[in-house]
């Protein structure tokens, strides 16, 4: 079977073709195009933007995809959208053109929680078998494991998800968004020396960014009005940007190691899985990889081409949805904002 998935609930498009082969075994990936909306140094995309990209680039990488797929449309399966959750404005722009090629086609539609399209490419491309999952983008921050046919969330940010908390940081040092605001922070970071003291603020399994951000927005508010470089007043080090961009990273992901740990004493797992946008912080994983060693267990992520939204995750949560018999009618087939991972009953496990 062969599925057409279409991921825009953020600032990337992207558009997959994935086989998965009638006796079982691998999913074969057959195409994964991508493009992205970026908005100049300083500023965050504004949804009705981000929404006219999408319609202005949806056929071309549709056609792209199919091309290098080598595939015609009547090899196609069904064809399957994400739901939600995510941005309402662009979620809409590619629930309209999966409407239209489901029409134009003949073909079922299958809507698909962005959340666990990330969990099942991830499972999928590293082979890990019952995970804690870490899901950390733009939009979400959540440790999750999977029981009685649900991904149920032990742990989740309570305000901004670190993603967020990293892109308006890149904001506030007026950094590139090309590629990513998050890349260039990390980049940023790895030429940082010193640890600026900044909030640690996680709540059982919870986690809160917002007082942090503020907290090294004033301390970037300081850094430029001394251009020469100020020193730290309980170190005396002299602070760059570099060290506000280590700071902020070291602090963030030590509390979202803390919380993986946690629920995988919970629950007795030995695996992690790191998924979303953030996931391919290579800093991130080394720390997990160094926590998970302590524990005896492994640490599974994937890099760019998957962790960042893409559409072939869609497609592969959709088609084993397809392959149930969970299939969205055209009069249903609305997006959302606001769809919890927890909400989705997964019937292929």
């Amino acid at each position: 079977m062969i599925a057409l998935g279409l991921e825009g609930s953020a600032n990337k498009l992207g558009v997959g073709l994935i086989l998965h082969p009638p006796k079982g075994g691998a999913a074969h990936v057959l195409s994964n195009i991508r493009h992205t909306f970026n908005s100049p140094p300083g500023e965050g995309f504004l949804p009705k933007d981000v929404a006219k990209h999408h319609r202005s680039w949806i056929i071309r990488l549709l056609g792209q995809a199919i091309k290098e797929a080598g595939l015609r449309v009547e090899d196609i399966d069904c064809i399957c959208y994400t739901k939600g959750p995510g941005m309402g404005a662009p979620l809409q722009s590619v629930a309209v053109a999966a409407r239209m090629l489901a029409l134009l086609w003949g073909k079922t539609m299958v809507g698909v929680n962005h959340c666990v399209g990330h969990i099942e490419m991830g499972r999928e491309i590293t082979g890990a078998q019952n995970p804690v999952v870490l899901y950390v983008s733009g939009g979400n921050t959540q440790v999750i494991a999977y029981a009685s046919q649900r991904y149920r969330i032990f742990g989740e940010a309570l305000d901004i998800a670190v993603g967020n908390c990293l892109d308006r940081f890149a904001r506030t040092l007026r950094i590139s968004n090309d590629p990513a605001p998050g890349y260039n922070i990390e980049q940023m970071a790895k030429r940082g020396m010193h640890l600026v003291d900044l909030p640690y603020a996680v709540k059982g399994m919870d986690c809160s960014f917002s007082g942090i951000l503020a907290s090294i927005d004033i301390l970037a508010e300081k850094l430029e009005k001394n251009r020469d470089g100020w020193k730290d007043e309980f170190t005396d080090e002299v602070i760059t940007k570099e060290d506000l961009c280590f700071s902020l990273q070291e602090t963030v992901f030590a509390m979202l190691v803390e919380i993986t740990e946690r629920a995988m004493a919970h629950v007795g797992s030995s695996q992690v899985l790191i998924v979303g946008g953030v996931g391919s912080n290579e800093r991130l994983q080394e720390m997990m990889g160094i926590m998970a060693r302590d524990r005896r267990g492994s640490v599974f992520a994937t890099d760019e081409r998957f962790c960042i939204d893409n559409g072939i995750m869609i497609a592969h949560a959709g088609l084993l949805a397809y392959k149930t018999g969970s299939t969205t009618a055209l009069e249903d087939s609305t997006c959302t904002q606001r769809f919890r991972t927890d909400e989705v009953f997964v019937n292929w496990r």
